[in-house]
């Protein structure tokens, strides 16, 4: 096997053992935009919801945020950021997969 194949494939080997999606940034950042995120969130800018970097920061170092800002996403709520509700986002509008993918992305800033 040659050694650039052997590149290719370590990373999907790794996330196969890991349990884990392999998924890069960009697919994050496609479904911020595919699923009306980007309405009230940037990265950078504030607008109705916080910026994904504050977000990042708030929860840096926490092994529980994932999780949390999973459910926060998919039951909805307010309080933690301001008065104003983020909705629910259902699995019809956004699958488990796909909310794993974009919450990481959301952290990697």
């Amino acid at each position: 096997m040659k050694l650039d194949r052997i590149a290719t494939l370590t990373p999907l080997i790794a996330a196969c053992l890991l349990g884990t999606p392999f998924a890069h940034a960009d697919d994050g950042e496609a479904i911020y935009e595919s699923t009306g995120c980007k309405a009230c969130h940037t990265i950078d800018q504030k607008r109705m919801g916080p910026t994904y970097k504050d977000v990042a920061a708030k929860y840096k170092g926490n092994p529980d945020a994932p999780a949390m800002l999973a459910k926060k996403i998919r039951d909805g709520g307010a309080g933690t950021w301001g008065t104003v509700p983020m909705p629910a986002h259902p699995a019809d509008r956004i699958s488990d997969e796909e909310l794993k993918i974009v919450v990481a992305w959301i952290l990697s800033h």
